[in-house]
């Protein structure tokens, strides 16, 4: 289980751009955090995966405190970390990214399988170099291939659906459900998309770097609709389009 508790941070300005957040991801759970633009869910996200330190408070993953950790430290504890926006590597392959993601040399069946699982074919990509020939959506489907691929108990995905295509879209709706029963991994997924809140075991709202609710989705949903979060582009639907 990953807790935070009375978690606060403050940019380099002085401004406070998380202020006491308090929750906890249960294990085997799928919790989504949403709510308005700019209200510090992604700074959430970084301060668990250890690219920022928090100012005060403290964070516990399965009972241990993690709370100053580095991101290698936390990685070897079992949290990984997707980016919104995905690091390029010039230089190395997809092959090598994804068999140093999973600390193995990878089959090419396993290869197949984690590519297809967010819609690449293994044969067109394997052996490309991780630079700035491949799409702003390739790299991102890569990047959740290898966050699969390291098998971690604790997902932490930053908004996940961003410049992928809605067939590739909709794979990655399955595998989240599919980590969730088949792999029994927790994921916390930052997100703005109804199909990912609609599968949701709870769902956090963040509003100015503070939790605005939280609870399941019958209980959040109407809450976000009448407090106009919908206005802030924080639940969008992905039915047609991306």
């Amino acid at each position: 289980m990953l807790e935070l508790k009375d978690i606060v941070w403050d940019a380099d300005d002085g401004e406070r751009i998380i202020d006491g957040v308090s929750f906890k991801v249960p294990d085997h759970k799928l919790v989504v955090i949403t709510g308005p633009n700019g209200g510090g869910k992604t700074t959430i996200a970084k301060l668990i995966a250890g690219i920022v330190e928090p100012t005060s408070g403290e964070m516990y993953f399965n009972g241990d405190e993690i709370t100053r950790d580095s991101i290698t430290d936390r990685a070897r504890k079992g949290i990984s970390y997707s980016f919104q926006q995905p690091v390029r590597f010039k230089g190395i392959t997809v092959r090598e990214m994804m068999n140093l993601a999973a600390g193995r040399e990878l089959s090419d069946h396993a290869l197949c399988n984690l590519l297809g699982r967010v819609g690449l074919c293994m044969a067109d990509y394997i052996d490309r170099e991780i630079s700035a020939k491949l799409s702003g959506g390739e790299i991102k489907r890569i990047e959740i291939a290898s966050v699969l691929a390291r098998r971690s108990s604790m997902m932490v995905f930053d908004e996940p659906e961003a410049g992928i295509d809605l067939w590739s879209f909709t794979q990655l709706v399955q595998v989240f459900e599919t980590l969730k029963k088949e792999e029994h991994a927790s994921l916390l997924i930052i997100s703005h998309q109804e199909r990912i809140i609609d599968i949701a075991d709870e769902i956090i709202v963040v509003k100015d770097g503070k939790v605005a609710g939280q609870g399941t989705k019958e209980e959040i949903l109407p809450t976000l609709m009448l407090q106009g979060y919908n206005d802030s582009c924080s639940v969008k639907k992905m039915r047609n389009v991306i």
